[in-house]
């Protein structure tokens, strides 16, 4: 989830759609649906902290969050806690990643949180189209009571979820992704969580002398029209996102002069279910690389040579649906 990938974070700004009567025919229905929106809700304007686990396949993460939103300003601290250590901290649409071993701050801006436990994105009344969602019974995460909520899937093109939402604020609390034989593939929770008012300085990045890191400004324009598009997406998938970033790549790493630097443009398109989620990122072709697809957990990673362009795809899908948007890549001028 963290690779989701490429740089920072990436995602269109969070919003809340309105709520369409034409997907809701029952009461049920319409009172998920507006469970599922205050999950939404809940990840911008509930403060909160709290260590979560994410498992994917073999390999397991373990990150603390810090959320805090004072009625205008959301502002957002990740820290990974495995490997090597760095944080990601979001104020609105600006991320900055810290990056202690070089003394580096890389930022980004425009950009949104669609991670957890922000994970439903303004797609979210589509999902009826995708899932057969229904309510399950009572559970706990980190000792918090929750409501899980199923999700069983349409077709073969994407997974079913099981995802469990704190009974009073709507914070999602932790998220199972399930295959064909409901056997769980992937999964992330909180192991700790504390709803309510953090310490700003808390927020605040946890290295000293940050004042004096390089920093390094990734200049990303958003909602461009690339003219890349995929022909073919899985039924209920639209796009939600289509940026083109320059990153910055020295000289060292090209063999030029150590001081000079180069810009190495990426278009990257984000398309969703409402809760599944396709990125296409699309570079100039340079250096060798060998196609093919690598499965982890419920990740697929998928690339391929197009003319003097390399495509990478990358979803929480099934092999299946990553093939079909990789094929069905095209420019159209």
């Amino acid at each position: 989830m963290w690779f989701r990938h490429f740089l920072l974070v990436v995602a269109q700004c969070l919003l809340l759609l309105p709520y369409s009567a034409a997907h809701a025919n029952t009461g049920e229905e319409r009172e998920l649906m507006k469970m599922l929106q205050s999950v939404q809700i809940a990840a911008k304007k509930t403060s909160y902290s709290g260590t979560f686990v994410y498992q994917q396949g073999n390999q397991i993460r373990t990150s603390r969050i810090t959320h805090g939103f004072d009625g205008e300003t959301e502002v957002e601290k990740l820290e990974i806690l495995d490997a090597k250590p760095r944080e990601y901290i979001r104020r609105d649409g600006e991320v900055s990643c810290y990056l202690p071993e070089s003394k580096l701050i890389q930022v980004e801006k425009n950009l949104s949180q669609e991670e957890f436990p922000a994970l439903l994105n303004q797609n979210v009344h589509l999902l009826p189209e995708s899932y057969l969602i229904k309510k399950a019974q009572m559970s706990r995460v980190a000792g918090v009571e929750c409501q899980v909520i199923n999700f069983q899937p349409k077709d073969s093109l994407r997974y079913g979820f099981r995802l469990c939402v704190e009974k009073n604020s709507g914070l999602l609390l932790g998220m199972q992704t399930l295959n064909p034989r409901s056997e769980v593939i992937e999964q992330i929770a909180f192991t700790q969580v504390s709803l309510g008012e953090v310490d700003k300085p808390k927020l605040k990045p946890s290295f000293g002398n940050v004042s004096q890191w390089r920093v390094e400004n990734m200049t990303v324009q958003a909602n461009v029209n690339s003219g890349w598009i995929v022909k073919n997406l899985p039924n209920g998938f639209k796009k939600t996102l289509e940026t083109k970033r320059f990153i910055p790549i020295s000289g060292n790493a090209s063999g030029t002069d150590a001081n000079q630097t180069k810009s190495h443009q990426v278009v990257q398109m984000m398309f969703s279910d409402g809760l599944s989620t396709i990125s296409v990122f699309i570079e100039p072709n340079s250096g060798s690389r060998t196609e093919g697809s690598l499965q982890q957990g419920a990740m697929t990673i998928m690339g391929k040579r197009l003319g003097e362009n390399w495509l990478t795809v990358v979803g929480e899908v099934p092999n299946a649906a990553i093939k079909q948007v990789i094929n069905s890549i095209q420019f159209k001028k």
